[in-house]
């Protein structure tokens, strides 16, 4: 496989990453509205200012919205999960074909 393939299958991954980027932000805040207006013990577990805070992103990824059974704040939250695990992925894999097109090319 030639570099110039590696390297395009890298801008792919990057774009999918993207994507995901996009759906995040749309899911995310949509979220973080839900359990400031109707799950306040969440909110407050939470704080303020939690758009990019890690310990928000931590409780996004480890599903800690599913202890609670509020299937409006599941529907919600779990493309915005999806969409974060993509955008972690799509960019790990995009720096892992850039540096096999490093390797590649040498």
């Amino acid at each position: 496989m030639s570099a110039d393939t590696i390297l395009f299958f890298a801008l792919l991954f990057v774009a999918i990453a993207i994507a995901g980027a996009t759906a995040f932000v749309i899911f995310w805040p949509l979220t973080l509205v839900h359990v400031r207006d109707r799950q306040p013990g969440i909110g407050a577990e939470l704080g303020t200012g939690n758009f990019l805070k890690p310990s928000a992103l931590w409780w996004l990824l480890r599903g800690g919205y599913r202890s609670v059974r509020d299937p409006a704040l599941s529907g919600l939250a779990t493309p915005a999960r999806i969409s974060l695990l993509v955008i972690f992925l799509g960019l790990s894999l995009a720096g892992l074909l850039w540096l096999l097109s490093l390797v590649a090319g040498a």
